[in-house]
């Protein structure tokens, strides 16, 4: 089969969706039901979440003697942003967690296609993509076929390029 053929059949379509606010919460204690405690208040005012990442730095998992932290960020659509914030203020409290931290300049760029399933080095080659453009990633999730990675709303639209043209979308036959 023809390498460009295989290539194209890897990624068939490139998105971005400047329409979402990044929240983290900071300094989260890590312990079992405090995610479910943060997810089930923030749906009970109907508010969608679309990404999740939650990690215990390396660094806070070896001081001994002290409870663990986490930072959980999350994206939501920005016509959501006050009510979740509204909400995410008084849980933070509630769980002891440090802070909010919230960006509205983020884009949501995805790299999506069934080939996914079946090769590998797909994630690595549209990290290399927004690398070789000194774009950096906020964060990022993964499916069967599709891979997303919020960055800075200024890089987004470089960032839809980079990967385009790093898979050869978009090129004659």
């Amino acid at each position: 089969m023809n390498l460009l053929k295989m290539e194209k059949n890897l990624i068939t379509g490139i998105t971005i969706d400047e329409g979402e606010a990044k929240v983290t919460i900071l300094d989260v204690p890590d312990k079992p039901g405090v995610a479910a405690e943060i997810f089930e208040q923030i749906a009970g005012r109907n508010i969608n979440v679309d990404m999740i990442i939650q990690n215990i730095s390396h660094k806070r998992a070896k001081v001994k003697g002290q409870r663990l932290k986490t930072d959980v960020s999350f994206t939501i659509q920005k016509e959501d942003l006050k009510n979740t914030l509204d909400e995410i203020e008084k849980i933070a409290d509630k769980i002891g967690a440090k802070g909010i931290d919230c960006n509205r300049d983020i884009a949501k760029v995805s790299a999506v296609g069934t080939g996914m399933r079946s090769h590998s080095g797909v994630a690595a080659k549209v990290f290399s993509a927004l690398a070789e453009q000194k774009i950096n990633i906020e964060m990022i999730s993964t499916s069967e076929i599709k891979i997303s990675c919020v960055v800075e709303k200024k890089d987004g639209k470089r960032a839809v390029r980079a990967i385009h043209k790093k898979f050869g979308l978009g090129r004659e036959k």
